[in-house]
Formats: structure tokens, C-alpha cells, sequence
């Protein structure tokens, strides 16, 4: 259209954020768009967010949309959703980064895997231990989840005290070949978990 001063307007709609799939006090969880490929790309090449990934090496654009993307995509049949999602700041929308509860196969909503990735931004604010208790209660209440389980490097305490922030119990320590060895690696991986009975009883 034009205005009365004879400039061209170009009205556009603004793209519609995905409906919610869990929200908390502070955090709203969506489901992963495309759309969210800058955020994705900014949070792997922080060193200090991936130092327990991948020792904190970059990672490409194309590692986003040929391998990042297509797993936070992914429907899973036995649960009807995602299982990954991406997190934001409820008040300000601005993204934090991404929870995971997905089940081992994608026919089995029994046993699921708990993850979280979160910005420097996020960190020592309680927002992983927020969005792991509320995926951990979702999952138990309507997914049909029986037990959780949850691992990382034996050395990351951080991420450890937020699996037993949200319930979860240590299991068992073990070791695994890495392709490329990163620091701390040689002191193997631990697992937690949290069954069905286990949370119902704690309720």
C-alpha cells in the first residue's frame, strides 16, 4: 500500500512463535524450527558450554542443519512429540538453549534420556534444575515414561548436581571409547536415574 506522502508500505505478518509445550515460573519449552539455527549454532561454538561435549571445538553451520536440526526435529511415534525442546526465557523470550527427554527408541515410551544444554547466560540461575523437574513430572505423567536416565562425564559437576536436583539417583560409573579423547574423559562417564515408583513415592 501507499502512504498519503507516496511511499510504498509493505505489511508483513510476523512469524508465529510455536505453541508451548511446557512452561514453568520462569521458562517456556517449544517445540525446534528452523528459525532457531542462529541460537543452536551461537550456544555449540561457546568452549565453555561444549568443553564436556566435544572438548569445546567449533562447530559449523552445517553441522546445525544436517545433524543438530534433524535430531531436535524428530517426532517420536511413542509419545506423540518431540524430544527436544527448545527453551526460552519466559519474560523476555530470549533463548536459553534446549531440554531433551527422549525415549531410547522411538516405539517405547518406557525409558528416556534427560538432557539439557543451556547458554552461559542461564548458568547458576536454577533454570536447568527448573525445566529437568517439570520434563521429568511431564514425562511421568502423560508420556508414559517408567524410568529416566540421565549421563555425563564423571568430572562435570555441575550437570551432575542438576540430575540429582531433579531426583535422579547415581547408577553406576563407566567408561567408553571417545572418537576424539577431550579433557576429563579419562576419568569415565557416570549414570542417574529415577524410576516410576521411585518419583511417586517422593511426591
Amino acid at each position: 500500500m501507499s502512504s498519503p506522502e507516496g511511499l510504498t508500505v509493505r505489511l508483513t505478518t510476523a512469524p508465529q512463535a510455536s505453541p508451548s509445550f511446557l512452561e514453568t515460573d520462569r521458562l517456556v519449552l517449544r517445540p525446534a524450527t528452523a528459525a532457531d539455527a542462529p541460537d543452536l549454532l551461537a550456544l555449540d561454538n561457546d568452549p565453555a558450554v561444549m568443553r564436556y561435549i566435544n572438548g569445546g571445538r567449533p562447530t559449523s553451520a552445517e553441522d546445525i542443519r544436517d545433524r543438530t536440526l534433524p535430531r531436535l526435529l524428530h517426532d517420536h511415534p511413542c509419545t506423540g512429540t518431540r524430544g527436544y525442546w527448545i527453551a526460552r526465557e519466559k519474560e523476555t523470550e530470549s533463548f536459553l538453549g534446549w531440554f531433551e527427554l527422549r525415549p531410547l527408541t522411538d516405539h517405547d515410551p518406557a525409558v528416556v534420556e534427560l538432557g539439557y544444554r543451556l547458554n552461559r547466560a542461564a548458568w547458576g540461575r536454577g533454570y536447568a534444575t527448573e525445566g529437568a523437574r517439570a520434563l521429568v513430572d511431564k514425562g511421568f505423567t502423560d508420556l508414559g515414561v517408567q524410568r529416566v536416565t540421565a549421563n555425563t562425564m564423571a568430572v562435570n559437576a555441575g550437570s551432575r548436581r542438576v540430575m540429582e536436583k531433579a531426583g535422579l539417583t547415581f547408577v553406576r560409573a563407566y567408561t567408553e571409547d571417545w572418537p576424539e579423547a577431550i579433557e576429563g574423559s579419562e576419568h569415565g562417564e557416570v549414570e542417574y536415574e529415577l524410576t516410576r515408583e521411585t518419583w511417586q513415592r517422593g511426591r
